[in-house]
């Protein structure tokens, strides 16, 4: 594994062009640093400590005192990492949350939402200063339409707070795994950076910049940060089976070598957050927003010039697709996205009564295009670069929130929260250019309508459907003697979609000395259905990876007539019962802990029923509602709420902290134990779903992170651990499973404080190089490792990062 060393110190050459500032400052500081140390050795904290608002409505509580599991991730470890997303560096502590790179996968690669204890990605709620933040309009694996955290700045962020209970009698619908909170920084000064990284094989480099500045006055505050990311492509693929068998029978045509790229995509972002407060003198005004802009691009399956839409037919007489294509052709898929969100309110916080007044607005928008591809069905009269159409998400939200603390004699007064919310969901698709849809002359003699690739969204396919909801809760918590807390939550919840739904929870605290206390709950959980999982329709096609022959797939609204006439019914919330028991430790010489043990059972779980093949008939009758791409559906499906789960897991937390050699040392291990089963339903009966969904993931997990800092220095190491799973080629007909075994990642960083105002900090991930296991049943496609890894699997990268305060 040494022998990705030589790799490195060769591939950092083409980072030098970044570190000029810090190489002339160097000197200097060094000089100044030896005068004035940049940071002094601090003595051991108790982290324990630390004030969170996530989970309770009782001010002041720590993650210690809390009734249910909460982690706290500083600022500093979610901004050094090398990935320029959010959910990356947030995946690198947290072994229960996932974050997939999905390389080509019809929007995946680009909308990347977070999973949390291996549930769904919109079965995680998250918030933005304990706000509701909104989802993504991309619908995901198996129709998971969740929030997606790389729309927020890294640098935006003051901390993370990560409750991991259900929690959807606090917060409401989604909650079912847990809870993201993001606090946005509050901080007063003005701090920069720029950061370059490389992967060892020398792709995929990435420059980031970002500024921050705030400030504090007599009456309030005020932060403001805006961060710039440009990372390349990166590349892990070989040349195509059918391409190598192609040249060999054409030894006069010389294929690109590899004909299609797997890995990374080019991307850009831009990202902004502000985040104040202004004194009224009877109440505080507050508020905040974040916004993003940016764009990717990727490559998808390469398409043999033989057959398909390279097929002769007497539609187009004389002309052959070989004269744009002599090659054949790789479209490359293309999502631009913008997303907002905006927060208003007041309020006030009292010793005895806290209310909160808020209005929030958030928006997320994607358009998707398609370049270097046909509608073979327009022969020559189409065109080869495509406006696919637009997904938009809209949630307006109004929240109500009170707390009254209530004297009743006991150890403290009891915390009585209440509140109301309505909430307003919008899911809209725009119709992208009409020859992404069309069904051109050519249809008749088989060849495939609209945009090879990614058929467009039509103008009849395209619309706006709306839910409405309005809730109501009661959170409870009191601490009945010193070392006994109660807590107990209600919240009901009506929609116009599908009616009312009423979920509860109960959490207990037993401190049996300062130095260790047990803790558990119990509650009910719920995620409504939104509109686009219940009105969209999508298009999608694919690649058996046994004959290299084209899919196309349709997915229905469980609502359209064609599905209702084969057995869909309208779609349900998933419902949840979460199971918790734990303690907490900590000591006065700097060890500290947590150890929970959960169950999760979640009925009614969204799905996707069995690929249902129609009839000719059928097939025109969608054509006629104005969906043309089911002229050349291979099979159709739809969401339905089709299987029961239970999900059973220990997490395990242990913090140490010490004054050592005139520095401070701070060790963290964090464990995750994890295996879901399917209990019922159609996935149940499907022995090749059911181990796929079962075993896609790893069970254990874990996270080892050692820090000593001393003077001006810095040394960081962390090791990664992610068990086994198993992985399916996701044929249309066939199946093949391939076992892929653990994989053990370290992760190593040194930062020099040249100065008070300048820091240089030089990292590298996957220190060793390592790779997993081949994908052998992809590897006809191309693709070197299994696209569904959850880990990166492009091998070592390093980056520098120049940090500076003002």
């Amino acid at each position: 594994m040494f022998s990705a060393f030589p790799r490195a110190l060769r591939a950092t050459t083409s980072l030098w062009p970044l570190l000029p500032a810090a190489l002339l400052l160097a000197p200097v500081a060094q000089a100044h640093a030896e005068v004035q140390p940049a940071t002094q050795a601090q003595p051991a904290s108790d982290t324990t400590q630390e004030i969170i608002v996530t989970g309770t409505r009782e001010k002041g509580r720590t993650k210690y005192e809390s009734l249910t599991p909460v982690d706290v991730i500083s600022a500093k470890a979610v901004q050094d990492g090398a990935s320029a997303e959010l959910a990356d560096n947030l995946a690198q502590v947290i072994p229960s949350l996932q974050v997939l790179k999905l390389p080509s996968s019809d929007g995946l690669q680009f909308i990347r939402p977070a999973r949390l204890r291996g549930l769904s990605s919109d079965q995680t709620l998250v918030l933005v200063n304990g706000k509701r933040f909104h989802r993504s309009a991309f619908l995901g694996q198996r129709g998971a339409q969740g929030a997606d955290l790389n729309k927020i700045s890294s640098l935006s962020v003051g901390r993370v707070e990560v409750l991991r209970d259900g929690a959807s009698a606090q917060y409401g619908s989604d909650a079912i795994a847990g809870v993201i909170n993001i606090q946005l920084d509050e901080r007063p000064g003005v701090s920069a950076y720029v950061q370059g990284s490389q992967y060892y094989e020398g792709d995929g480099e990435t420059v980031r910049a970002g500024l921050k500045a705030g400030t504090r006055f007599d009456k309030g505050f005020l932060t403001a940060s805006v961060e710039w990311a440009d990372a390349k492509m990166t590349s892990r693929s070989h040349q195509r089976a059918d391409a190598l068998a192609y040249q060999a029978a054409n030894p006069g045509v010389v294929l690109p070598n590899p004909v299609q790229h797997w890995g990374a995509p080019d991307t850009k972002s831009y990202n902004l957050a502000l985040n104040g407060a202004y004194d009224l003198g009877f109440a505080e005004a507050y508020g905040f927003a974040t916004a993003a802009k940016g764009e990717g691009i990727n490559d998808i399956n390469w398409r043999i010039p033989v057959g398909g839409a390279f097929t002769i037919t007497p539609a187009f007489p004389g002309w052959d697709l070989k004269s744009v294509y002599p090659l054949g052709f790789t479209p490359r898929e293309q999502a631009k996205y913008q997303d907002y969100q905006a927060v208003g309110g007041v309020r006030h916080t009292g010793e005895v009564f806290t209310w909160d007044l808020s209005a929030s607005l958030g928006e997320n928008e994607t358009k998707f295009y398609l370049y270097n591809s046909i509608n073979a069905s327009l022969g020559p009269s189409s065109p080869f670069n495509f406006f696919l159409g637009t997904q938009t998400q809209r949630e307006v939200t109004l929240n109500a929130d009170g707390v009254y603390r209530l004297d009743l004699g006991l150890s403290e007064p009891v915390n009585i929260a209440f509140g109301a919310e309505h909430r307003k969901e919008t899911y809209k698709v725009g119709a992208g250019d009409k020859a992404s849809y069309a069904v051109g002359p050519g249809a008749k003699n088989g060849l495939a309508v609209g945009a090879n690739g990614f058929p467009g969204f039509s103008d009849l396919q395209a619309g706006e459907w709306s839910q409405d909801s309005n809730a109501a809760y009661v959170d409870v918590e009191a601490r009945l003697t010193p070392e006994w807390t109660l807590g107990g939550a209600v919240r009901y919840e009506d929609f116009d979609s599908f009616g009312s739904t009423t979920n509860g929870k109960v959490s207990t605290r037993y401190e049996f000395t300062p130095y260790f206390a047990a803790r558990g709950s119990w509650s009910t959980g719920f995620r409504a259905p939104t509109p686009g999982q219940i009105n969209s329709l999508a298009v999608s096609q694919g690649l058996d990876t046994v004959t290299l022959q084209l899919f196309t797939t349709g997915r229905l609204s469980p609502l359209n007539p064609i599905a209702v006439s084969k057995g869909a019914k309208p779609l349900q919330p998933e419902e949840s019962t979460n199971k918790s028991a734990g303690f907490v430790w900590r000591t006065d010489f700097g060890l500290s802990g947590s150890f929970d043990m959960y169950q999760i059972e979640v009925s009614n779980r969204l799905g996707q029923s069995s690929q249902i093949t129609l009839t000719q008939a059928e097939k025109d009758a969608l054509v006629a509602q104005g969906y043309p791409s089911a002229a050349s559906f291979t099979s159709v499906y739809w969401y339905t709420n089709d299987y029961n789960t239970r999900t059973k897991g220990i997490d395990v937390v242990t913090t140490y902290v010490r004054s050592l050699w005139d520095g401070r040392l701070n060790l963290t291990l964090a464990y995750n134990n994890n295996k879901t089963l399917i209990t019922g339903g159609t996935l149940n009966a499907n022995p090749t779903t059911k181990r796929v969904f079962e075993e896609g993931l790893p069970q254990n997990n874990a996270t080892f992170t050692g820090t000593f800092r001393k003077g001006a220095f810095e040394y960081q190491v962390r090791a990664r651990h992610y068990g086994g799973w198993t992985d399916s080629t996701g044929n249309s007909t066939g199946d093949i499973f391939q076992r892929f075994g653990a994989m053990n990642f370290v992760d190593a960083s040194v930062q020099w404080d040249m100065t008070d105002k300048l820091s240089l900090k030089v990292s590298a991930e996957n220190l060793f190089d390592a790779y997993p296991e081949k994908a052998i049943f992809q590897a006809s496609r191309g693709i070197e490792y299994s696209r569904n890894a959850p880990y990166d699997t492009y091998g070592g990268q390093y980056y520098v990062r120049l940090n500076a305060r003002f």
